[in-house]
């Protein structure tokens, strides 16, 4: 865990909902980031890991994100309610991440987009709130592309960036031996308008 001792402390927090707040992930986090995307991983719609993987597997990952100015990972807390009210911090239940999508230097304009929920949070709406967010944040971050690597058979995920305007790139068949069937994967892109406007979150 040596890589995450220099990390640098989370900064502003924004506004998604009157339920739920966005902000960048601190050291904090990484255990309910991983406990969330290990949940992902037995419905195989997902992710092309198949098996669970630790903290120490991914604390390098997760340095190389915080430490990152362009290419952050952000965390989504529930808000404490009136009649809930205790001294704990919010809960994380959803996070998202801009990575590269290439590690060749002129790929720096494009980003792939990856969005994990907790099981909990599955069919709310929340999956859209943070990818909408998180394209606002896109131009600030020098981003002028997000590409979204899909399943084919993961068709609410699909269905999600259709909706916010993503359009097919690329397809990619029987590329993924997921032990039990061979997957597609779809490239979906999106352009993001390069403007120096503010995003229209509210910053706490």
């Amino acid at each position: 865990m040596s890589d995450l001792s220099c990390i640098a402390p989370t900064l502003s927090i924004a506004r998604l909902s009157d339920q739920f707040i966005v902000q960048r992930a601190s050291i904090e986090d990484l255990p309910t980031v991983l406990e969330i995307y290990n949940q992902s991983i037995p419905g195989k719609q997902a992710t092309a890991n198949l098996a669970v993987v630790t903290i120490d597997e991914r604390a390098a990952w997760f340095a190389e994100h915080l430490n990152s100015q362009t290419r952050p990972i952000y965390v989504v807390k529930t808000l404490a309610s009136s009649e809930n009210t205790t001294s704990k911090s919010p809960t994380v239940v959803a996070w998202g991440s801009f990575s590269d999508l290439y590690a060749r230097t002129a790929y720096h304009i494009s980003t792939e987009i990856s969005i994990y929920l907790h099981q909990e949070y599955h069919g709310q709406g929340l999956g859209s709130l943070l990818t909408r967010w998180m394209l606002t944040q896109a131009p600030s971050l020098g981003i002028q592309n997000v590409v979204a690597l899909i399943f084919a058979h993961n068709q609410p995920s699909l269905g999600l960036f259709y909706k916010l305007g993503f359009e097919q790139w690329g397809y990619m068949p029987k590329v993924c031996d997921m032990q039990g069937f061979i997957a597609d994967v779809v490239m979906l892109g999106l352009a993001v308008a390069s403007d120096d406007s503010d995003n229209n979150s509210e910053t706490l």
